[in-house]
């Protein structure tokens, strides 16, 4: 019996390791006040991807303030006009100075707790939903009801014309984990936590003024590139 057990912890802890060599997606720390946020980048949003690599190697995100928390929905970060932001002023207009075309990718991104995607103007000003060129935000979420997942999955078949639809596979996780399906189809999701979502779950519960912004500031000390690799086109 032992050996058995040795064996099958064998087993799980090489395919463990063979599935962390098959996923090449790059990763990026973020390094908060409250502790590390690594995320991995989908290598199906090229144009998101690269750009967020090259702000992190500008250092563009560090020392910006995670400037609208909203408790079981999502924290969001970005705008470099919250560096130096005086107490209560109103933030998220700040940006690099352009936008990305959108690179909406369902049902392979989908809004699961952990996602990361863009945020960007609303569809009045914005129609063709390209993305703020540094504003993002990281998906909490609440567990949605069945009901629920069916009213979002009509409405996006609907909205989209039946270019999308929640799947089964993504009602399971949204049912399991939590998210906010109301917004798939309509933001560019471009990477998912995968370390750190305790973090996220820390820094959405802050006490905020009437804007969304956190009393007591929550800062990114620094972002970096964990590991460099091979980018794939």
């Amino acid at each position: 019996m032992k050996n058995l057990v040795l064996f099958l912890l064998f087993c799980c802890l090489t395919g463990a390791a063979a599935q962390d060599a098959a996923d090449t997606r790059q990763r990026v720390r973020l390094v908060t006040t409250y502790g590390d946020i690594v995320i991995a980048l989908s290598d199906s949003t090229p144009r998101h991807r690269d750009n967020f690599l090259r702000l992190v190697r500008e250092h563009y995100y560090d020392s910006l303030l995670f400037h609208r928390v909203i408790p079981d929905f999502m924290v969001q970060t970005g705008d470099p006009d919250s560096r130096h932001a005086a107490p209560g002023a109103q933030l998220g207009e700040g940006g690099p100075g352009y936008t990305i075309p959108a690179e909406i990718c369902l049902p392979a991104l989908y809004h699961k707790r952990g996602a990361v995607a863009a945020a960007r103007e609303p569809d009045e000003v914005n129609p063709e939903r390209a993305s703020s060129g540094s504003q993002f935000y990281i998906v909490w979420g609440r567990i949605p009801s069945a009901a629920s997942l069916n009213r979002y999955r009509k409405s996006l078949e609907t909205s989209s014309n039946g270019r999308y639809t929640i799947t089964d596979e993504m009602q399971e996780t949204y049912a399991m984990y939590g998210g906010t399906p109301h917004l798939d189809g309509q933001y560019t999701v471009f990477g998912e936590v995968v370390e750190g979502l305790e973090v996220v779950d820390n820094l959405q519960f802050a006490d905020t003024d009437d804007f969304d912004r956190p009393l007591a500031d929550l800062r990114i000390l620094r972002a970096e590139v964990v590991e460099e690799k091979a980018i794939h086109p």
